[in-house]
Formats: C-alpha cells, structure tokens, sequence
C-alpha cells in the first residue's frame, strides 16, 4: 500500500484528500507546515507528496527545494495562486505536477496515480532495460541515469522525459507527444510545463544548459536527443 504525505493548512482540504485517497486504497499522513512536513517526509518516506504551496511558515517553494537535496520522492504541488511563475518554478525545482485550487478530488486521485504510475512502469516493462546513446547511460529498471560514469539525479518525471527522447535520437518529439510520454498527466499549462521539465533537466545534464549538446530545442516543434 502506498503512504502519501498531505501538506496544507487548511482542514477541509486536508480531510477532502485524505478520504478520497484512503477511499482510494493509499494510506495517508496529514501535516499543516512546511517544517513538519520536512519531519513527516523523513520519517514516514511516503510514496509521493502532495504540497500546497502558500503554507504558514516555510514557503511550499521552500520545501519543496530542501525535498530535493535529499530525495526524488514525487510531489504534486497544490496552489491557490494565479501567477503562472510560481508553478513554472516549482516545476523547475523538481515538482511533478501541481493542481490549482479549487480542484477535484477525483482529478486529485487521478494525479497521484498517474505520477506514481511513473515510477513502476520502466519497473515493470519487459523490453530494453539499458538505454545507451553518446556517453549517457539509463538503467531502466532501477531508474538510475548516469552520463559519462557519473550519477545525474532526476526526479521520476525527468527520468521518463529523458528516457523517451534518449531511446530514439534524432526523432523530433512534440510537447503532447512527451506529456504522452509520461503517460498523460494533464498540465495546465502543457507546453509550458513540459519547458520546465526539460530546463531542469539541462541544468543536471548538459556542461553548458545555455548551449545544450544533448538535449536539442527544434523551434516551432519540440525536442529531440542529439544524434550520436
């Protein structure tokens, strides 16, 4: 059974997501700061992490950017703002997906599993387990990529970005083809996100994110992985 961690301040939130989620079959831990929710992420190490964003004391953001330094547990952000920018810089500091308020609980459980869904498909997929091309290597299974022997540290979403482009270099993927690729998750703002995700992961892989040698912008269209 998979534990998520619920972070927000607000009561009626927190009960709405718990009972959907346990309604759901996840088991769930609830907190109402950012500080607590950094405790609870600790201990409990729960499956994914949903985290609103406008909390009392530490800023979502904040959280959000410690969670980083230590793990890739997946996390959907929750947000009452308008400003597009908050949720481009979550997303940038490794969020997964996020969802506004108000939103549907049902859309909310629809989320978790989707994004948890990510990390046992590469698991589970009987084909190629190694995806090998230039000096980058990712280990499917074990979700592990590494560029010239040395560990590059994705978040699950950026794992499969990487790993849809990695596996056919040269083929120019649309954003809508790449959120198919992290099987559909429904962003707001889908290419917007999507240029996120793959801002994020230049900073991790490329030696100069500013002049890309893997990870390829084709204007107009979407990306492609170099090719060899």
């Amino acid at each position: 059974m998979k534990t998520i961690l619920v972070v927000d301040d607000e009561t009626k939130i927190v009960r709405l997501a718990r009972d959907y989620l346990e309604h759901a079959g996840f088991t769930v831990v609830t907190t109402a700061t950012g500080r607590d929710a950094l405790a609870a992420a600790r201990q409990a190490r729960p499956d994914l992490i949903v985290l609103d964003l406008g909390l009392p004391d530490l800023d979502g953001l904040d959280v959000t950017r410690t969670l980083r330094k230590e793990s890739n547990v997946p996390i959907i952000m929750l947000t009452a703002r308008g400003d597009e920018s908050d949720k481009l810089v979550g997303l940038e500091l490794g969020a997964d997906d996020y969802l506004t308020k108000p939103f549907s609980p049902k859309e909310l459980v629809a989320r978790v599993r989707a994004v948890l869904r990510r990390t046992e498909t590469a698991q589970s997929s009987p084909g190629q387990e190694i995806i090998r091309v230039a000096e980058l290597s990712l280990d499917l299974p074990r979700m592990r990529a590494t560029l010239s022997e040395r560990l590059i540290d994705l978040t699950p979403t950026e794992f499969e970005l990487l790993a849809a482009l990695a596996a056919q270099p040269g083929r120019i993927f649309t954003r809508a083809q790449l959120l198919d690729a992290v099987h559909g998750v429904a962003f707001e703002s889908y290419e917007r996100a999507i240029d996120a995700h793959i801002k994020n992961i230049r900073r991790k892989l490329e030696p100069n994110p500013r002049q890309p040698r893997y990870i390829l912008t084709v204007y107009g269209v979407g990306y492609k992985f170099a090719d060899e």
